[in-house]
């Protein structure tokens, strides 16, 4: 993409009314408009971000043999009255309406319940299992507290799946195979050392639960870390939790962090509540065993800001960014050479964002360095001359020079 066509400039000032560096730097460098307090809209750069970051969790999800689907956002009534979970006293989030005709609705803040009145129509038989499923999708919860920037909205982007099982020990197992997906996920998105296995509440959803919490300043949580034993536990239930853990208080590190996804096993209370059964071999009928997984797509893009953003700027990996390489031509000829180099790069398959515009260069590499791209390849008129061409990391800002042919060798292979 040039840079010339993107409709989104960058500022050199943060938002005044912005207090978590992840929403300022975000806004400065157009990735995310600001509609309200916790509620944001993402630009075709945020965009990009955004799906790289799906794309890995797609990728996980399907690999442990889940299904992609989507699910309506308004919901009925009666099926949160058959859990109790319509109450605002045991659910403080709910955003809620009604249909012209008087229907009470609500606005989805989870699917559990949905989900099982979907599956009540095709599951019949233990043949039928295991199922998983999961989709991607605005979730609307009505926060009290929205100042952490994208992560913690009101309207927010979720991966939440749900699984079905004909027994415990089915489940138990699905349960740890999600973990392990879970892990590769945050490996591939470069959080995976900071990020651990939680025990945890489980809040409006269960007794008790894990969450995914990734060590960082931002965050709203305390976690007690043990390393030596890889054991990390909610400060919410740390009294419970070292008991049956086994662990000595005073062995534990206390630090804060952010969760960047949680799972639940249900067991058979989901589908007591709301008569999801099937026939088993023995002709009888059970209750299927369920769990639900969640990942917070645009609570990780946030905490992925904050934990590897410097005084310049974003700083992306180059899984997630959404450009390979930050394009910088300077000088008559440069521009008609970095012309040339764009186009056999994207003929190659490179995501390259080109910033052919008329800016002095000092104003091209601030907003590289805000912007946040892997790498800024520079074509300029001196370097056309000495033959060589500035290449730099923008994680470590180290620069090399290499010729045409190497730069063109270095991105394609």
């Amino acid at each position: 993409m040039r840079m010339s066509q993107l409709f989104t400039k960058t500022s050199k000032t943060a938002p005044s009314d912005e207090m978590a560096k992840n929403a300022q730097l975000l806004i400065q460098a157009g990735y995310v408009h600001k509609t309200m307090a916790g509620v944001y809209s993402y630009t075709p750069l945020g965009l990009r971000v955004l799906e790289n970051i799906k794309r890995i969790v797609r990728e996980e999800m399907n690999a442990i043999d889940s299904q992609e689907l989507i699910m309506s956002s308004l919901q009925r009534k009666e099926l949160w009255t058959e859990t109790g979970r319509w109450s605002d006293e045991l659910v403080d989030v709910w955003f809620k309406s009604h249909l012209q005709d008087g229907t009470e609705v609500g606005f989805g803040w989870t699917h559990e319940e949905p989900i099982i009145e979907l599956l009540r129509n095709y599951l019949k038989s233990y043949k039928d299992l295991p199922i998983s499923v999961y989709q991607f999708q605005n979730k609307l919860r009505n926060e009290l507290r929205a100042k952490s920037g994208i992560m913690r909205g009101r309207e927010f982007i979720m991966k939440d799946m749900y699984s079905v099982h004909a027994t415990r020990e089915d489940l138990d197992v699905y349960y740890e195979a999600v973990i392990a997906a879970y892990k590769r996920c945050y490996d591939r998105l470069g959080i995976d050392q900071d990020t651990y296995v939680t025990f945890a509440s489980g809040g409006a959803f269960t007794k008790f639960s894990h969450e995914f919490q990734t060590i960082c300043e931002a965050g709203e949580d305390y976690v007690y870390l043990h390393r030596g034993k890889n054991i990390a536990v909610n400060e919410e239930v740390i009294d419970d939790a070292i008991v049956e853990l086994g662990v000595d208080r005073s062995e534990l590190e206390k630090v804060k962090t952010a969760e960047v996804g949680n799972i639940f096993n249900f067991g058979t209370q989901k589908s007591e509540e709301m008569k999801l059964v099937f026939t088993g071999e023995d002709g009888q009928q059970h209750y299927a065993y369920m769990g639900s997984y969640g990942i917070g797509i645009t609570r990780v893009m946030g905490v992925i800001v904050e934990k590897f953003a410097d005084e310049k700027g974003l700083v992306w990996t180059e899984n997630i960014a959404p450009f390979k390489l930050q394009l910088v031509a300077i000088g008559e000829r440069g521009g008609e050479l970095a012309n040339q180099l764009y186009g056999t790069l994207m003929k190659a398959g490179v995501e390259v964002l080109y910033d052919d515009r008329a800016e002095r260069p000092g104003v091209k590499f601030a907003d590289a360095e805000l912007m946040g791209m892997p790498w800024r390849v520079t074509i300029s008129d001196r370097g056309i001359d000495s033959g060589e061409f500035e290449l730099t990391s923008r994680q470590t800002g180290e620069t090399v020079t290499k010729s045409y042919d190497e730069l063109v060798a270095f991105f394609i292979d």
